[in-house]
C-alpha cells in the first residue's frame, strides 16, 4: 500500500500564524504538526509516501523530513500549486499510487488511540474498495457525515448537512483501492471550484464498495486547522506526555516499534537532539524497546 500525505493549502484559517510558515510546521506541543499524520501512515505499515506541499513550503518540509531514509521510509514530494481540493491529491499523485491500494491522510489531522495499529491493520486487510474512518461528534453540521443503515453499512455521505441524519464525521484518513485514480480523474470541480473528496467517496458508496470504520471510545481525532483546535491538540499531547509518559506521534519511536529502523538507529536519532526533552525520550525509548519490544 502506498501513502499520500496532503500538506498543501494556504493555512488561511490560522492567519497570521501561517503568513510566513507552513501550517504543517507549526508546533503541536513538542513536534511539528506534520509528524502526526505521518505517524498514522507509518502505523498503517506504509513506507512509500508522497508528500504534497504548497510551493512556498516544499523546501522547508523537505528540510524537515528529507527522503525519509532515517525513519526507514521512502518519501518523495510533489507540488500543489493552488489549493484545488483534497481529491486533487489523486490527480497529482496518480503515478505514485497507480495500480496499488493507497492511503490518504490530511496534513492537519491528529489521531491517537489505544489499539490503533490493530484497527488500521484490520481495515487495510478487508476494505471493499474504500475505507473511511468515522468519529462521533457533537456538532455534525460542520463535517462530512456518513449515514449507516440498520446493518451498519454506509449508505450516504452528506457534506455539512443542515439536518444531520448521523453524528459520524468522516475524518481526514482514507483507504482506497487502485480504482481511485480513475474516479478522481472523472470528477469535476464543485461550486467552490474544488475537487471534493466527498465526490470520490460517494462514488464508492454508490457502487456499494465503501466501509465506515468507526473510531470509538478511547480514540481522539482533531482537525488542527484552527487556532482553538491547534491549542486543544497541544494540550492533549502535553497531558499525555506529562502524566503518562506517552509521546504521541514520536516518529522515531513509531519507526522503531514498526521495525523500520534498529534500536541503534533510533538512539542515534535521539542523540542528535540530545539537548531537548524529546531527544532524551527517543534515546530512552530505544534503550527500553531493546529490552521489551512491542508494536506502536
Amino acid at each position: 500500500m502506498k501513502g499520500i500525505l496532503l500538506a498543501g493549502g494556504s493555512g488561511s484559517r490560522l492567519y497570521p500564524l501561517t503568513r510566513c510558515t507552513s501550517k504543517q510546521l507549526l508546533p503541536v506541543y513538542d513536534k511539528p504538526l506534520i509528524y502526526y499524520p505521518l505517524s498514522v501512515l507509518m502505523i498503517a505499515d506504509i513506507r512509500d509516501i508522497l508528500v504534497i506541499c504548497a510551493p512556498e513550503s516544499l523546501d522547508a518540509v523537505h528540510a524537515l523530513l528529507g527522503d525519509g531514509s532515517h525513519l526507514g521510509l521512502n518519501i518523495t514530494y510533489a507540488r500543489q500549486d493552488e489549493p484545488r481540493g483534497i481529491a486533487e491529491a489523486y490527480v497529482i499523485g496518480a503515478d505514485h499510487v497507480r495500480g496499488e491500494d493507497s492511503a490518504l491522510v490530511l496534513g492537519d489531522n491528529v489521531f491517537h488511540g489505544s489499539g490503533f495499529y490493530d484497527l488500521l491493520a484490520s481495515a487495510r486487510e478487508s476494505f471493499p474498495g474504500c475505507a473511511l474512518f468515522g468519529y462521533q461528534v457533537s456538532d455534525p453540521g460542520r463535517y462530512a457525515i456518513g449515514e449507516l443503515d440498520a446493518g451498519g453499512s454506509l449508505t450516504s455521505i452528506e457534506e455539512k448537512p443542515l439536518n444531520p441524519r448521523s453524528d459520524n464525521a468522516i475524518t481526514g484518513l482514507y483507504f482506497y483501492d487502485q480504482d481511485v485514480v480513475d474516479i478522481a480523474a472523472q470528477i469535476r470541480p464543485s461550486k467552490r471550484g474544488e475537487l471534493e473528496i466527498t465526490d470520490i467517496n460517494r462514488e464508492y458508496v454508490s457502487q456499494g464498495r465503501a466501509r465506515l470504520v468507526r473510531l470509538g471510545r478511547g480514540f481522539m481525532w482533531l482537525d488542527a486547522g484552527t487556532h482553538s483546535s491547534l491549542l486543544e491538540a497541544s494540550k492533549y499531547v502535553e497531558i499525555l506526555a506529562n502524566r503518562q509518559g506517552v509521546r504521541v506521534a514520536c516518529v522515531e519511536e513509531v519507526a522503531l516499534r514498526m521495525g523500520f529502523i534498529s534500536p541503534e538507529d533510533c538512539y542515534e536519532l535521539g542523540a542528535r537532539m540530545a539537548g531537548s526533552e524529546y531527544g532524551t525520550y527517543v534515546m530512552e525509548i530505544a534503550e527500553d524497546l531493546t529490552r521489551s519490544p512491542q508494536r506502536a
